[in-house]
């Protein structure tokens, strides 16, 4: 079932999500209406989509990015690359513009690990760790972002970057405060 992703400003967002104990009917029905509301995206488009975009605080979400396709529950990031602490070590990372579709045409250039290795269950219950880097492991981070409650401009914030809104061709930045 389609349903409406809840927009910032909703308490929701800002909770953190709890476990999934058992992937059961009902958690394969979440799993639909998240396949079916990130399909159905268009404008904007998007990558992914989390449980509490749809109003479930639960750990669960889906990646939807060209031949990367992913269900994800319980994920537990278990190596980081390229992230703050390290930043000495990485030299070349490049800034992605990031944006959010309870935030829909806003965008901001954020920093995100390089390369993350990642324990979950996938949507049979499998245990999978899996290793991803560039744009697959962004996707990964914002969405793990969702279920411990930040958002994407929370980041921004941290880093001190620019918040840009989009109408149309026309870019202007937004003051976060």
């Amino acid at each position: 079932m389609i349903r409406k992703i809840i927009q910032s400003g909703n308490p929701i967002l800002r909770r953190k999500s709890k476990n999934i104990a058992k992937v059961d009917k009902k958690v394969q029905e979440i799993i639909r209406d998240l396949k079916d509301t990130l399909k159905t995206q268009k404008e904007p488009e998007g990558v992914g989509l989390a449980a509490p975009q749809i109003g479930k605080n639960l750990n669960i979400f889906i990646a939807s990015y060209k031949n990367f396709q992913r269900v994800v529950i319980n994920p537990e990031i278990l190596k980081i690359s390229g992230a703050k602490s390290e930043k000495l070590k990485v030299k070349s990372k490049k800034e992605i513009l990031e944006g959010c579709l309870s935030l829909p045409y806003y965008y901001g250039p954020l920093k995100r690990a390089d390369k993350i290795t990642v324990k979950y269950l996938n949507e049979k219950g499998e245990e999978i760790t899996e290793d991803l880097e560039g744009f697959d492991a962004q996707i990964i981070l914002h969405e793990i972002d969702h279920l411990e409650g930040k958002l994407f401009i929370d980041r921004l914030f941290e880093e001190k970057k620019p918040l840009y809104k989009v109408d149309g061709d026309e870019w202007e930045e937004v003051e976060l405060s």
